[in-house]
């Protein structure tokens, strides 16, 4: 991987408990980062619920806790949008790495990046 390379921006706001997409966004984010490429995971809104303890069970919950288990194994952290960290517990059970994300971070990251993918 070249560290001088801008990432790719992997942006998710689709809702894992009715949607398919976020898994989608979670499994791409993977393959790019297989693919020995730099990729800026940001879950935004209800996207953020890809990190909740019951994640297994809405949309491919199975693949999403795979997807993300593999991803914590690669040491990828997980930018998280502040507003939409939930006060509870038993989210991010896992302990992935979160950094909190506001709008001007956000634009930073589209800014910083060479693609921007949005689900």
């Amino acid at each position: 991987m070249d560290p001088t390379a801008a990432p790719v921006l992997v942006a998710v706001s689709a809702d894992p408990e009715t949607s398919h997409r976020a898994n989608e966004a979670i499994r791409i984010a993977l393959g790019i980062v297989a693919g020995d490429n730099a990729v800026v995971v940001a879950l935004l809104g209800a996207g953020a619920k890809v990190l909740d303890a019951q994640v297994e069970d809405y949309v491919d919950g199975d693949d999403i806790v795979k997807h993300v288990g593999t991803l914590k194994k690669l040491g990828q952290p997980f930018h998280v949008e502040r507003a939409a960290v939930p006060a509870r517990s038993d989210w991010n059970p896992a302990r992935l790495e979160v950094i909190p994300l506001d709008p001007a971070g956000l634009a930073r990251l589209m800014a910083e990046s060479r693609r921007v993918l949005v689900f």
